[in-house]
């Protein structure tokens, strides 16, 4: 996707150092004037975080263990990260796929986000309505990404008490400001307020040429709706998730397994993140990324013991997954969802969309609609689907789990999540707001339980956080 290059120079090097101090502070002033809400429509396209979280997430998540001593013809420090945060250890790297770079990069996006909005702000701003909606949509986003990975899950109870991420709402004059972590709580309540205040002014025709590609209603309302869920309010995200399908059958919309995995591998690299594939609202490039390269070959990755429990055991449907596996053996398993030459990745889908509305009904003992999208996911993810064999029930759900009914269809609805977004770092972000326990085991002699409330859940700030006087997350 092509980009106006308004910035220049010193912004150049803020985006693409990885580590440099100026993540939260002042763009510089070698830019091209912006007189038009056109001009600004084409800075927010840098308005996004443009590195990659798939790398860590999904290393420390679940979906993974060890495969042996793999990576020959790895890049090394991606395999650095992945060994790191397979281990819960502070990955210090600061290549794109790491967690200070992508702490950068939500910075860098926001800063864009803060300027495009001081011009949206003069006399004439009822023309620039649709550019601020975008802005305060975008920086909504990037600190609900840093305070989900920087801080603790939200949690009613201690959110208040639980430090935060600085939440920048202007630009700096200063190299020297010191920044407010704040708290999780404060932090959530702005987020809500820029979403909310943003989304009605979203004008979806200004994007006709790239939709994809920019917060449109409907990605506004996929990221909703996710916020939401989030922030336990389930009401709010069977709403924005409604919104999000409109009267289209959510059957049409999400990904179709059965059809996607007759396609040939080529073709499915191709489709899986394209722009013309309904299951994808929102689309961003992380040019720096190794992981479409390498993201089946690195050591701690789906192996045989997963895919084994996941996908070649019998599962709640009763039928077999239309999701296959990739790889001469596991030292290769993947999923083909990355072409090695192409860095484009899909932050928002339909998916999700479809299995968080899932959980938010059950959370509102909504049963029979959650068991109707369940039933719409079965459809499209089991091969020779039959609904009178295939599509779950309550208790079917209860008597495959053995747990009781509420507790049953969660397990089922994060078993779906899960397939579905296998090796795109999604799980974590369950594992992050559930709690859940991850035990990851390795040679030689390495064994460690990722228990409740566990520290190491929370990525570990950049070290020049210190110097701009944040306090590090506990270890």
């Amino acid at each position: 996707m092509k980009k106006l290059l308004i910035y220049i120079g010193l912004f150049t090097a803020v985006l693409t150092i990885p580590g440099c101090k100026k993540y939260l502070e002042t763009l510089p002033d070698n830019r091209t004037v912006i007189t038009s809400p056109e001009q600004v429509t084409q800075l927010l396209t840098t308005a996004y975080p443009h590195a990659s979280y798939m790398l860590f997430c999904e290393a420390m998540s679940d979906n993974v263990e060890d495969k042996g001593n793999t990576g020959v013809g790895i890049d090394p420090q991606t395999f650095l990260i992945n060994t790191q945060t397979f281990k819960y250890q502070d990955a210090d790297d600061i290549s794109a796929d790491g967690p200070i770079a992508y702490w950068d990069s939500c910075y860098a996006a926001i800063a864009v986000a803060n300027q495009a909005l001081s011009y949206c702000s003069g006399p004439d701003s009822a023309n620039y309505s649709a550019q601020k909606g975008e802005a305060l949509v975008c920086r909504a986003y990037a600190h609900f990404m840093l305070v989900t990975l920087f801080a603790k899950a939200y949690n009613p109870a201690t959110a208040a008490n639980d430090p935060g991420v600085p939440y920048m709402t202007t630009i700096s004059t200063s190299v020297f400001n010191k920044y407010d972590r704040s708290n999780v709580a404060a932090v959530y309540q702005k987020i809500e307020s820029d979403l909310t205040t943003g989304l009605p002014l979203l004008k979806d025709e200004l994007y006709a040429n790239a939709p994809k590609y920019h917060f449109t209603r409907q990605a506004a309302n996929a990221f909703a709706a996710r916020f939401y869920l989030f922030k336990r309010d389930y009401a709010k995200v069977v709403t924005h998730a409604t919104a999000v399908f409109g009267s289209a059958n959510p059957a049409n919309l999400i990904r179709d397994q059965d059809a996607f995995y007759g396609m040939s591998y080529d073709d499915m690299v191709v489709y899986y993140n394209h722009a013309s594939n309904p299951a994808n609202i929102l689309l961003q490039e992380a040019p720096g990324t190794k992981y479409p390269d390498n993201y089946y070959s690195y050591r701690y990755g789906i192996g045989s013991e997963i895919n084994q429990e996941y996908f070649l055991s019998n599962n709640v449907t009763g039928g077999n997954l239309a999701v296959s596996i990739y790889g001469a053996g596991p030292q290769y398993f993947n999923f083909p969802k990355f072409k090695s030459d192409v860095t484009v990745m899909s932050l928002l889908s339909m998916d999700e969309v479809l299995l968080n509305r899932v959980e938010a009904n059950i959370r509102l003992k909504n049963y029979s609609a959650a068991v109707t999208d369940m039933n719409t996911w079965v459809s499209k993810n089991i091969s020779g689907y039959n609904p009178a064999s295939h599509n779950v029930t309550i208790a079917k759900m209860m008597s495959f789990y053995g747990l009781p009914q509420d507790q049953s269809m969660i397990e089922t609805t994060l078993f779906m999540k899960r397939i579905t977004y296998m090796q795109e770092g999604l799980r974590w972000f369950d594992i992050l707001r559930l709690d859940i326990p991850v035990v990851h085991t390795g040679s030689p002699n390495f064994n460690t339980t990722l228990v409740p409330g566990d520290k190491r859940r929370l990525l570990q700030l950049p070290p020049e956080a210190v110097n701009d006087g944040m306090a590090l997350n506990p270890r």
